[in-house]
């Protein structure tokens, strides 16, 4: 009878367990395919979005899809979303991140705000690199500049290591995150590359990227050609 119960028991968890990790791609399949629907936005809304001169300088982009929607600010879950850093040989392969804490300001309340990091310089790389860092902590960070330029008055080029966006109806503005922590989300980068990998190696080009992230790095490429951009390439394993 206890021998039954044990393998009932283990069966369940089983079951359970394979739930849980079905469930687990999914949602970073699902995630990855609204982080390239805000990448697309980019690109149809020059006049209300991130300036080319802005684009076509950062070493990194960052997307948080439905930050607030997702429990941001309510019930104290954090957002997730997906990084990818320029390279030698184009846009690396997609990291996953998770933002909690800090404040949205102003934002509060928005439902269905998706959040865009523009990593500008060597140091901010550095931090994502370190696969967990404090926004305006340990790496600077400023809300970014708006239109279809960046007005030759603004120092966003000399001082942020990150540039913050948030985008809510259609409409991208800059807006200032403090105290957000970023880091690696493991869970979703043993659900999409079957085992864990450090930030290092996925944004620094080591990888390559997943046939399911495919519409992704489609995505970020033409992003990518408002400034300079090699072609990207995906595993078709």
């Amino acid at each position: 009878m206890k021998m039954t119960s044990l393998l009932l028991l283990g069966a369940f968890t089983l079951a359970n367990g394979n739930l849980w990790a079905g469930t687990g791609h999914q949602d970073s399949i699902e995630r990855l395919q609204m982080s390239s629907e805000v990448l697309h936005a980019l690109m149809t809304a020059p006049d209300k979005g991130i300036p080319e001169e802005v684009m076509s300088s950062a070493k990194c982009i960052i997307v948080v899809p439905n930050l607030v929607k997702g429990g941001f600010i309510a019930g104290g879950e954090h957002g997730r979303g997906i990084a990818s850093c320029r390279t030698a040989g184009g846009w690396s392969a997609p990291a996953f991140v998770s933002v909690g804490g800090g404040s949205l300001g102003l934002q509060i309340g928005l439902q269905g705000v998706d959040l865009v990091m523009l990593v500008m310089n060597d140091q901010g790389f550095q931090h994502l690199l370190s696969s967990k860092f404090q926004l305006s902590g340990d790496a600077s960070a400023a809300a970014g500049p708006v239109g279809r330029h960046a007005s030759a008055g603004t120092d966003w080029k000399l001082n942020a290591e990150i540039l913050t966006y948030s985008r809510a109806q259609g409409v991208f503005a800059g807006i200032t995150l403090a105290g957000a922590v970023v880091q690696h989300d493991s869970d979703s980068t043993r659900a999409i590359y079957g085992r864990d990998l450090s930030f290092e190696s996925i944004l620094s080009g080591k990888v390559r990227a997943p046939k399911s992230t495919l519409s992704f790095m489609k995505a970020i490429g033409e992003t990518g050609r408002a400034g300079t951009i090699a072609e990207v390439s995906a595993d078709k394993k």
